[in-house]
């Protein structure tokens, strides 16, 4: 077998995805914080203030990188889903549902930056433009999938059920990504591109990656965090789990 193939099918097996995410759940969340916190001091005391907007312009580096990553996770999440339903693999159930917490966060830290943002620059907390609308639905989404997950008794039908609904709202993410676009918005167009040439100024450009490099890594330790915890209790009755929990004891 082909070593990626036998890596990803051995990743699928709950004990050696217990030691997978336990080793390397820590790496990750140290480098997130080296990262943000690099990140965090670029933003604020290296790059000059805009011309335009002053300092305010600085909640840049956190708003946009979760947004990207509100939407990001969402897609995770459906993708993990649908490999569930078709193939019938319950790691991938378990790291989808682990996703739409994260994922929630994500999405209320974007829409509390960008409140935050918006009233020096539109004169208000709130508007119902059609990104901030389009955001906060994907927000009812992902409370949608946590409480249908967590109102089914039995974990793999609740996963199901809930993973169902992930696939059906990832129909909203396009909408989100081109509302600026399609419809009349205050919210500013696209800034940032990965492939092309991004419109903002060379200064910004460093400090925006690494902040997003940083939620990136904090995203997967949480995803790995959490998901081994779900394994471990879906898992609770198995040998291997009583002997790994001696070996902690």
């Amino acid at each position: 077998m082909n070593p990626v193939l036998r890596w990803f099918h051995q990743l699928g097996s709950p004990p050696y995805f217990d030691s997978f995410a336990a080793r390397w759940s820590p790496w990750l969340f140290a480098a997130a914080i080296a990262l943000l916190g690099i990140g965090a001091w670029q933003g604020l005391f290296v790059v000059p203030a805009d011309y335009q907007q002053g300092d305010s312009f600085r909640i840049f580096f956190v708003h946009v990188p979760a947004a990207m990553l509100s939407l990001m996770v969402f897609a995770a999440m459906a993708a993990y889903a649908a490999i569930a339903l078709v193939w019938r693999i319950k790691l991938c159930e378990i790291l989808a549902m682990a996703c739409a917490p994260v994922g929630a966060g994500f999405t209320v830290i974007t829409l509390v930056t960008g409140s935050i943002w918006g009233k020096p620059m539109w004169g208000t907390w709130w508007d119902w433009d059609p990104r901030l609308t389009t955001e906060l639905i994907l927000l009812f989404l992902y409370l949608g999938v946590i409480a249908l997950y967590g109102a089914i008794d039995d974990r793999r039908n609740a996963a199901r059920a809930a993973g169902f609904l992930a696939i059906v709202g990832v129909v909203l993410l396009p909408i989100i990504k081109y509302s600026v676009v399609w419809w009349n918005s205050l919210h500013q167009g696209q800034t940032i591109s990965l492939l092309g040439e991004s419109k903002i100024d060379p200064s910004m450009v460093a400090p925006f990656w690494i902040m997003y490099a940083g939620m990136l890594c904090w995203f997967l330790a949480s995803l790995l965090q959490r998901a081994r915890a779900d394994n471990l209790r879906r898992e609770s009755g198995k040998d291997w789990v009583a002997k790994l929990s001696g070996g902690e004891a």
